[in-house]
């Protein structure tokens, strides 16, 4: 470390005990607000235009899905949430009904012309088959087909061929309101854990077909839900402010957590009963630098620090404990091996890193064997991390702690490229391209100092390989458009679990969602087979095997490149009650207090 990355660091520790001056309480009126920064920019709030999760924690909050997760229930529980049972399931599992509550309402929106709208079946019908409308680009419409649900593929197929309209009013065998309050799903093969999407806010929500003609493309600026809270401000990758929905109904604090869970038990005896959202506002900051994002927390300007910044966790946390500057001011400390991974992924139809012949798969092999993560973990991870060995995540259906795929060798590295024609020939000290052609690799990254300290490991890997790279760098939503487009041939990027079922985590290789999750646009049709099997099968040693297949298939061609599963720590002061990370689900904002008084006078 340098002198003077040491003493920014020494800064940054001796940081809360200056003089807090710039931070005020920044709710209006006095009113509960809860403030903290994201460290990636949003795409915006259509359901049915995002995948992002930063965009989707704002969406769980603001829309309703017939299903939630239980906030305190370890590992899972779905429970109702606009449903008033939970759901009636064929023996087969091709067949859910859903009933919902009667008067629940939309928040108030100029779109309703001054009206109260009532939530219906017609609405969730309408939310799920907006996936399928060609207009709104969905990046989930393969993740939609993949559950088959009957007649949505024929209707999606006429409005792509006809160039016509999407048509909402054709009847759907699989998808019907059966009356004002009943929902109705068929699907052509088993979907035995539907439940999970029905209990996905984020993307499921309901929306009303009156919003959506009124703001028509401005959607994504004009999220209109059922849920807690309602949009109040949005400047673009900047800041995000969400107010209570007045027109929320009546929701009480209740939970199941286990018995043993003592923290769990403690948050359920204290906030039992109380009226939801306990806060008042939610205020979003987008911090893309760590520094700021960081100094923002200890200067109170953020209650909460939603996963400490790699770079200054050890300040924080050195050893996993709590440092003294942080513990004397009762700073509480939350840490979790996340069900997420951080991977690289190749563009297999790149001239240069895609394809499927020897010489590819070699390249692709060579440059994940030369990829030292012992070192990464270490330097950019500051020993937060732990390696991946395939797409399945800690703590979901499918993920194997014992699976192991080759780790960092550079001789085999050297000896692949070697084998292959990836030879230096002109003495430069650069290898070429097995037809005498330059190798030269473009790498997209983001214009953080983050991204610039993950790039340089990386230039230093391919160094030792002899393998060129250039850096292409763009704001992380830019890049993430353009590798939908298929446009990129490498990024850096990570995935986290939206359920307990790792199948979802195998949607980033099967054929059908090239354009959407499968930004490699792998295909490859023995994997898909097992992939589809995995979607129908109920859980059990079977359904196991055919994850270890797999994920061999996945090693075997290395469109990715995985790297580590992260150990995240959150931070939030005391006057933050009741936080707990969520494993698979995004709402938690409606589950947390502010202990005003107490925030006050720290600030003051």
């Amino acid at each position: 470390m340098s002198v003077g990355r040491r003493d920014a660091l020494k800064a940054l520790a001796a940081a809360p005990f200056a003089p807090a001056a710039a931070a005020q309480v920044s709710g209006p009126n006095g009113k509960k607000t809860l403030r903290y920064a994201f460290e990636v920019a949003e795409t915006g709030f259509d359901p049915a235009a995002i995948n992002d999760l930063y965009s989707r924690i704002v969406t769980s909050h603001i829309f309703e899905s017939p299903y939630c997760y239980d906030y305190l229930a370890r590992p899972y529980e779905i429970r109702p949430a606009t449903a008033d049972t939970m759901p009636e399931v064929s023996a087969d599992f091709r067949v859910w009904i859903v009933r919902l509550k009667r008067g629940i309402y939309f928040q108030d929106d100029p779109a309703f012309k001054g009206a109260q709208r009532e939530l219906i079946a017609a609405d969730y019908v309408y939310a799920f088959k907006r996936f399928f409308d060609p207009r709104w680009k969905s990046p989930l419409v393969a993740s939609l087909a993949d559950l088959k649900i009957l007649g949505m593929a024929s209707l999606r197929e006429g409005a792509l061929k006809g160039k016509q309209a999407f048509d909402y009013d054709t009847p759907v065998d699989g998808l019907r309101a059966l009356d004002r309050y009943t929902i109705r799903f068929e699907f052509g093969d088993p979907n035995p854990r539907f439940d999970e999407a029905l209990a996905d806010a984020s993307l499921y929500g309901a929306v009303a077909r009156e919003v959506v003609d009124v703001y028509g493309d401005t959607m994504m600026a004009h999220p209109v839900g059922t849920g807690p809270f309602r949009l109040a401000e949005w400047r673009r990758s900047s800041r995000i402010v969400l107010e209570r929905n007045p027109t929320y109904r009546a929701v009480s604090y209740d939970a199941h957590p286990n018995a043993d869970d003592v923290e769990g038990q403690a948050l359920l005896a204290k906030f039992k009963g109380r009226r939801l959202p306990m806060v008042d506002r939610v205020e979003v900051s987008i911090i893309e630098e760590v520094q700021p994002r960081w100094l923002s927390f200890l200067n109170k300007q953020s209650d909460v620090a939603w996963q400490v910044p790699f770079d200054f966790v050890n300040t924080a946390v050195p050893n996993g404990k709590l440092a003294p500057f942080l513990a004397k001011q009762n700073v509480q400390m939350y840490r979790v091996l996340a069900s997420d991974i951080a991977l690289s992924y190749f563009n297999m139809e790149d001239p240069v890193v895609g394809g499927y012949t020897p010489d590819k798969v070699a390249l692709r092999r060579a440059i994940g064997l030369a990829t030292d993560i012992d070192q990464e973990i270490r330097l950019y991870w500051r020993g937060q991390a732990v390696p991946a060995h395939s797409g399945l995540m800690p703590n979901i259906v499918g993920y194997d702690k014992d699976y192991v795929v080759p780790s960092h060798d550079l001789p085999r590295a050297r000896a692949l490229l070697d084998t292959y024609g990836y030879i230096d020939r002109d003495g430069d000290g650069w290898r070429e391209q097995p037809d005498g052609s330059p190798l030269l690799l473009q790498w997209a990254t983001t214009p953080d100092q983050r991204a610039r300290q993950r790039d340089e490991l990386r230039r230093k890997d391919l160094k030792a390989l002899g393998i060129r790279v250039e850096f292409a760098t763009a704001k992380w939503p830019e890049n993430l458009k353009s590798a939908r487009a298929g446009k990129l041939m490498a990024w850096n990027l990570g995935y986290s679990a939206a359920s307990p079922d790792g199948r979802l985590s195998l949607d980033i290789m099967a054929t059908s969602h090239k354009g959407g999750q499968n930004l490699a646009r792998f295909e490859h049709k023995e994997f898909d087979r097992i992939y589809n099997l995995i979607r129908t099968l109920p859980n059990g040693p079977e359904r196991e095997r055919l994850f270890y297949e797999a994920k061999r298939i996945v090693s075997a061609y290395v469109p990715y490149k995985y790297h580590v599963h992260r150990i995240l720590t959150d931070l939030a002061w005391p006057w933050v009650i009741g936080f707990r990370r969520p494993p698979f689900w995004r709402d938690w904002w409606v589950y947390v207090d502010i202990d005003v008084e107490m925030q006050s006078k720290a600030l003051a």
